[in-house]
């Protein structure tokens, strides 16, 4: 598996967590699915960047973005 889909599955796998997280408000699912966000941040932050790639790269981070969004929504 290369880099680019290894941060592609990370990303989804953490939309996937927050959106279980944030119907569900339950404490634990929160943390995951923090913790899946942190992971798939710290996958893209070790990723060798090329301009080729930046598209898709900013795309993920957006994605994350929106990702953290909702989560501190749900916690309010």
């Amino acid at each position: 598996m290369n880099e680019l889909s290894q941060i592609e599955m990370s990303v989804k796998a953490a939309q996937k967590m927050v959106g279980s997280a944030t119907m569900q408000l339950d404490p634990e699912a929160i943390h995951h699915a923090e913790n899946a966000i942190s992971d798939a941040k710290d996958i893209m932050n070790r990723s060798n960047k090329t301009g080729v790639d930046q598209e898709f790269l900013t795309k993920q981070q957006q994605l994350l973005d929106q990702c953290e969004h909702q989560l501190s929504e749900a916690k309010q």
